[in-house]
């Protein structure tokens, strides 16, 4: 990264688990989150840890309200009957990129079978770029290798600037 990498970039991270919001578990994704957030320049703050369901909405409305730019949330995108990160925020995306969560099924489906299950999604609320990604550590480092090329033209085209079409 260079030095002019803004300082007023906001990112935010949910980490949808019910056994780490009790303490029962230690989440493992929020740090990875995190971490590859941070090279980017974006200041994060540590994550939110809730329990599935709807504390997802809760928290994920509050860091849209607090003006975060990105939110990544990670975790309950499974067919658990608690994994319901999707559905708590699908009806807060303006804009949905169903493409993205293609993507990281078929990049994951390389590694495992059981990537084809996730039920993430991916979007704007506004200008804020908002996604759900699966609760390992593989699914997550798959979503973010997916994000890795795309992440800064989608900000930059949602706020207007960038080109309106990828160069083939």
């Amino acid at each position: 990264m260079t030095g002019s990498v803004e300082s007023s970039r906001t990112a935010a991270i949910v980490v949808a688990s019910t056994s780490a919001a009790a303490g029962k578990a230690e989440d493992k994704t929020g740090p990875l989150i995190t971490r590859w957030l941070s090279e980017r320049g974006f200041d994060t703050g540590k994550p939110t840890v809730v329990a599935d369901g709807q504390p997802v909405r809760f928290a994920v409305d509050e860091l849209l309200a607090n003006g975060s730019q990105v939110v990544m949330v990670t975790g309950g995108t499974g067919v658990s009957p608690d994994d319901q990160s999707p559905e708590m925020v699908a009806p807060l995306l303006d804009v949905q990129l169903p493409g993205i969560i293609e993507a990281i099924r078929r990049r994951g489906e390389a590694s495992t079978p059981m990537s084809i299950i996730t039920r993430g999604v991916a979007g704007f609320a506004g200008s804020s770029f908002v996604i759900t990604l699966p609760g390992s550590t593989g699914g997550v480092k798959d979503g973010l290798a997916v994000l890795e090329p795309i992440l800064e033209h989608l900000l930059a085209q949602r706020s207007g600037g960038g080109a309106g079409h990828g160069s083939r």
